[in-house]
């Protein structure tokens, strides 16, 4: 027989196979559509049962100080940090507070004063806020000797001045031809000392930022170019900090102490008085003859050449001016007036002689400061 020889049950058979494969083809399509749709239920179930993160209720208590390191972030390591120390219960809570508030992108770095088991958002506003930032601030002005600073550090932190003398007998990074004597290095500035500062740590970001001024003014490189060596521009700094008041005074200073130690008029003598202040700092503001008459290393009115020693520290404008020291004649100079520190520079002794019957008239009429 024939396969094209159709029998009367023949297509009924075929018609029945189809309705059986439309019959498959549904119920993968149900199948299909029933499994996508719990699916679907089944997630949008999972998104509204999520339970919220982990985070204190409160204010918290106690205190933990905490130090931002420069470069963290809140989503990394400060939110890590803060749950392991307990401020907040998880770092999750932190990070959605965090990410809710554009503020968090701020955070400075430094020492932060919180809580334990603290709220995320609690925490949050302390660290957004730099007045939060915990530090000593300590200003040393211009001039002040090694005695001077110790005692400035003192009343300005939670150490005495005995842990200050104590740190300055070990290393804080002076330079080696200070041969350990910290005088003229401890740089005159106002600190922000963290809150885990030492006095060792204090003195050493002193004597650092001496050496950043230091470098600004090429003290190395000027001292050998004017034929000195670093440490004896450092001591004419100290000098120029010490006599001159007025910024425009300064680089002629620095010129007359160069005339004097470099010619002839005063033998060398320098004639500071400002060196006889550091041996005895009772003197007036006008040297008496037994002033002139101290034994001393650091009297320059019997000892020609520079002192061992800076007798303070010089800032930046001094030292600038020890660098560089203005063209001028000069062997003497007279501040006339002490209220506005008015100087005059004068090439020969007649005419300094007459500067100081200005400041005797000035003395005797219009001051009881000399």
């Amino acid at each position: 027989m024939s396969q094209l020889d159709f029998s009367d049950d023949g297509p009924r058979r075929r018609r029945g196979l189809g309705c059986v494969v439309a019959l498959v083809v549904l119920a993968v399509i149900v199948g299909a559509g029933y499994f996508g749709v719990q699916r679907g239920l089944e997630a949008l179930d999972g998104r509204f049962d999520t339970e919220p993160v982990a985070d204190y209720p409160g204010p918290g208590t106690g205190e933990v100080v905490y130090e931002v390191q420069p470069g963290d972030t809140p989503e990394n390591e400060i939110a890590t940090a803060l749950e392991q120390q307990d401020v907040v219960q998880s770092a999750e809570a932190f990070i959605e507070a965090a990410r809710a508030d554009e503020r968090s992108s701020g955070i400075q770095a430094g020492f932060y004063e919180l809580r334990q088991q603290m709220s995320a958002q609690g925490a949050l506003e302390v660290l957004v806020d730099p007045d939060n930032i915990l530090q000593t601030s300590v200003t040393i002005p211009e001039g002040l000797t090694v005695d001077d600073t110790v005692a400035q550090l003192a009343r300005g932190t939670d150490f005495g001045q005995r842990a200050f003398r104590r740190a300055l007998r070990g290393d804080i990074g002076l330079p080696e031809y200070a041969d350990g004597n910290p005088e003229g290095y401890l740089f005159p500035a106002t600190y922000a000392f963290p809150p885990n500062a030492t006095p060792e740590s204090m003195l050493t970001t002193m004597v650092d930022r001496w050496r950043q001024a230091a470098d600004e003014a090429n003290l190395d490189a000027r001292a050998e170019e004017l034929g000195y060596t670093a440490d004896e521009l450092m001591i004419i700094a100290s000098l120029v900090e010490a006599e001159a008041s007025r910024d425009q005074d300064r680089p002629k200073v620095a010129r007359v102490i160069y005339n004097r130690l470099e010619g002839d008029e005063t033998d060398g003598l320098l004639q500071i008085d400002s060196t006889l202040n550091y041996i005895n700092s009772d003197i007036g503001a006008r040297a008496t003859f037994e002033d002139l008459q101290q034994e001393s290393e650091y009297n320059t009115y019997q000892n020609p050449g520079l002192p061992p020693s800076p007798i303070e520290s010089p800032g930046d404008a001094a030292i600038e001016a020890a660098a560089n020291p203005a063209d001028g004649p000069w062997f003497y100079y007279v501040t006339v007036n002490l209220r506005t520190g008015e100087t005059k520079f004068a090439e020969d002794y007649d005419t300094f002689l007459g500067f100081r019957r200005e400041l005797d008239e000035y003395c005797a009429t219009q001051s009881d400061a000399c």
